[in-house]
């Protein structure tokens, strides 16, 4: 056996098991929940000028939507329609 054949059979086994163990990309989201997240999105942060995504918001940050979009799909498309209002304080006497 030539020097070195044992250093490069070593070399290559480990790089094969480092390529074994790399973590999966994330998963790809289905067109159906980003077209469902697109359009809670338009509800939630409707645009200033109808028809005219280059108006910008009237609610909420570019940041704000980005957000509220990635947390859409994270839940799979179901999101509230509107945030949970605290219930009324009563008053125990």
């Amino acid at each position: 056996m030539r020097p070195g054949w044992k250093f490069k059979g070593i070399l290559f086994a480990l790089s094969v098991l480092a390529a074994a163990l790399q973590p999966n990309g994330a998963s790809a989201i289905t067109a159906e929940v980003a077209k469902k997240c697109n359009v809670l999105l338009a509800k939630q942060f409707p645009p200033r000028q109808a028809g005219n995504p280059a108006a910008g918001s009237s609610k909420g940050s570019s940041q704000d939507q980005r957000d509220f979009f990635k947390k859409c799909v994270d839940n799979g498309g179901n999101m509230d329609s509107a945030p949970a209002a605290p219930a009324p304080a009563q008053n125990a006497k």
